[in-house]
């Protein structure tokens, strides 16, 4: 086994100038309320990783350009689709418009694993929450479902962009599992 140099790695990657002509997963998210820059930034490059359809940044969540969210999503605001809305109803209307599902990323009664998705859960949009405060009860209200990552130890969740990460690369995995048997 040999590592790949910069270089190597490079060639298998789309250049900037051919995302826009890319085929993007059904798989969109909505940042309710983030107040980490830093955050924000990771989320921006984890859903380029994933060519994640649109990128929702709502509420008081900070929005490029930004210098903390470049830091850490060193160039992936360029590359990812995404709009600012004040109001997340705006944004969730406009989903729910097109179809798309509304998933929250949270503990609620309702909630089920994130690993029980299934391919016919798509397309949907991830939501997840302030650090604090999770999801708001208003998008809750007007959510399709809800899943969790089951914790296991003493705390009851994980950073928001960590567990953003967790889920949205898990919706790959369901998206693009071949059939068994």
């Amino acid at each position: 086994m040999q590592k790949l140099s910069h270089d190597e790695i490079s060639k298998n990657r789309a250049k900037i100038e051919e995302i826009p002509l890319i085929q993007r997963n059904p798989i969109y998210a909505l940042a309710d309320n983030i107040r980490s820059l830093y955050n924000v930034g990771s989320i921006f490059r984890s859903s380029d990783g994933a060519l994640l359809s649109k990128l929702f940044l709502t509420g008081f969540t900070p929005f490029p350009p930004r210098k903390e969210i470049d830091k850490t999503a060193l160039g992936s605001t360029l590359t990812v689709p995404w709009e600012y809305h004040k109001n997340p109803l705006d944004a969730v209307k406009q989903l729910k418009e097109q179809k798309i599902k509304i998933c929250a990323l949270e503990l609620t009664n309702k909630s089920v694993p994130h690993y029980d998705l299934t391919k016919q859960d798509f397309p949907l949009c991830l939501v997840f929450g302030n650090e604090i405060t999770g999801v708001s009860k208003e998008i809750l209200g007007e959510a399709d479902m809800a899943i969790e990552i089951p914790m296991y130890g003493n705390k009851q969740s994980l950073n928001v962009a960590v567990a953003y990460g967790i889920v949205l690369y898990d919706c790959l995995r369901i998206l693009h599992q071949r059939k068994q048997g």
